[in-house]
């Protein structure tokens, strides 16, 4: 990305938060649909990997079904940027009836053990406004990583955004996040993180949707090392102004293996636990990167694009 590239895209991510947020919520709720049913029109290289990322899942949905899908895909893409840009001014009970979790004794009884937790989610619907609803609704602090982004700038804009959360963010560059990770849960904390895409060499191979794919061996590593729980959670969006999500039960650390046989068990039954709210929520997963290793080629997976 040039340097006038990077200019453009913070300042665009600037103009959203300092625009969007102050517009009537049907309004904005209006311009994402627009914004989102235009992209998918013009088939951008980021529509089109949502697409074949949509195949994958569905592998017997016809062209018209795969077409209807990835329109909805965008229409979701577009609510969760809405609403993020939006949730810095959202008051503290906009938080809290903005978002239903089922099955939350797994997160509040293991803190409550005094056991530290981490929650893993793939990037379905918002998880901005799970993180923000922990903190306000549940009144729970917790720590996450955030992906250094270029510009620097645009990085530190979604510092700013997600501390002005209530969350502690650390980036995931820099190799000391790990260590403040596993201090956070061995002193019964919390930890969040999104971890259906891992496209470095430290990734663990997972079987997803029949195919090989990577996902990052933080989460196993983290619960192996600390004691903490590793509990899936996935949210999805319905017709209401209200997301829903579900806590999964808990992934527990093998008694046989080595470290990397442990971590590899652990993470695929991660996989699974995503691939289950994957599945029952298509239209909400917002990946619009490859993922899958056989699309990693781009001499073999000619017209799509990489983001």
């Amino acid at each position: 990305m040039t340097s006038l590239q990077e200019r453009l895209t913070d300042g665009l991510y600037g103009l959203g938060w300092s625009t969007v947020k102050t517009l009537p919520e049907p309004v904005a709720v209006r311009l994402g649909r627009t914004i989102a049913d235009l992209a998918w029109k013009q088939g951008g290289k980021g529509v089109r990997r949502l697409e074949s990322n949509y195949a994958r899942v569905l592998p017997d949905a016809s062209p018209q079904r795969l077409a209807e899908l990835t329109r909805a895909g965008m229409r979701s893409y577009l609510r969760y940027w809405m609403e993020s840009f939006r949730l810095p001014v959202w008051s503290e009970q906009r938080i809290r009836s903005g978002f239903d979790a089922k099955d939350l004794h797994h997160l509040t009884d293991g803190l409550a053990a005094g056991r530290g937790v981490v929650l893993a989610l793939p990037h379905l619907a918002n998880w901005d406004l799970a993180g923000a609803w922990v903190t306000t609704g549940l009144g729970i602090p917790f720590t996450t990583v955030a992906e250094r982004l270029r510009p620097e700038t645009l990085y530190d804009r979604f510092v700013a955004y997600r501390e002005g959360l209530g969350m502690e963010v650390l980036p995931h560059s820099g190799g000391s996040a790990f260590g403040t990770l596993a201090r956070r849960l061995r002193d019964g904390g919390l930890v969040c993180l999104v971890a259906d895409r891992d496209l470095s060499a430290s990734g663990v191979e997972v079987d997803f949707f029949g195919g090989a794919a990577r996902m990052p061996a933080g989460p196993a590593l983290l619960a192996q090392q600390t004691g903490a729980l590793l509990l899936p959670v996935t949210l999805w969006y319905d017709d209401s102004p209200v997301m829903r999500g579900r806590v999964h039960p808990p992934i527990e650390v093998p008694t046989t293996g080595d470290r990397a046989e442990r971590t590899s068990v652990m993470t695929q039954a991660l996989a699974d636990a995503f691939a289950t709210g994957i599945a029952e929520h298509p239209e909400d997963w917002h990946m619009l990167q490859r993922l899958w290793l056989a699309d990693l080629d781009p001499a073999g997976d000619p017209g799509k694009g990489t983001s």
